[in-house]
């Protein structure tokens, strides 16, 4: 059976007792990164093997993965932080298990996208997840375009050393519309920024990069508010 195992975003006190049971008796523990992900078993008294399953292996890796599902195995999948298969590995071997029939299960827990979204005070009724932007400005910019009209909360994964750039991009393609940019959730130092695309511009110039951002953005039609970049 595969179960794809959400892991904590941050704090280690967020991990459930379900994931941790899940792991335990788990045959195999599938991971981006064993050491990040040793470091989790490790605290929690785990110990299995693991297997690397990443963007750039994915594929040649798939055919063993498939091999020990059928053979009955426990296979367990985790990322480095959060929820399997959202803007991680993860979506070919869930595909792929189910065209065999194997039964898989999902073990819910943290993913910084719901997170910031909850926090950044813009609309959480619809919204749209579009993971990480195009590296380039121009495939970036069409990208963006894509979703200029739409009306849904807009929720976007950056890099720390592209998130000046791609916070330009979004100004110029959607205008000044209210924003959130969200850092190290659920960490000592969580930090959540809300004003306007341009005040955000402004803000990060000043900011040295630090871990992955999750900025949200409104969608069009939601009139951003007059307060300044607040926390």
């Amino acid at each position: 059976m595969l179960f794809l195992v959400a892991t904590p975003i941050g704090n280690l006190g967020d991990m459930s007792q379900r994931a941790i049971d899940t792991l335990q008796n788990a045959d195999l523990v599938v991971s981006e990164d064993t050491r990040k992900t040793g470091f989790l078993l490790n605290h929690f008294g785990i110990k299995k093997p693991q297997l690397v399953f990443r963007e750039d292996n994915e594929k040649r890796v798939l055919p063993r993965l498939m091999n020990l599902l059928k053979e009955g195995k426990n296979v367990a999948l985790v990322t480095d932080a959060g929820t399997p298969a959202v803007s991680d590995p993860g979506f070919i071997l869930v595909r792929s298990a189910l065209a065999e029939g194997i039964e898989l299960s999902a073990i819910p827990g943290p993913t910084a996208l719901i997170m910031a979204l909850i926090l950044s005070g813009l609309p959480v009724h619809s919204f749209t997840f579009r993971g990480f932007p195009p590296r380039k400005s121009g495939a970036r910019k069409r990208w963006l375009i894509v979703d200029s009209a739409s009306p849904h909360t807009l929720i976007f994964y950056e890099s720390p050393y592209r998130l000046a750039a791609f916070l330009e991009d979004a100004l110029e393609v959607y205008g000044d519309r209210a924003a959130a940019i969200a850092n190290d959730l659920t960490k000592k130092f969580e930090l959540v920024k809300r004003g306007t695309l341009s005040q955000m511009v402004e803000w990060i110039k000043n900011e040295p990069p630090r871990g992955e951002y999750t900025v949200v953005i409104a969608g069009a039609g939601d009139e951003p508010s007059d307060s300044s970049v607040g926390e």
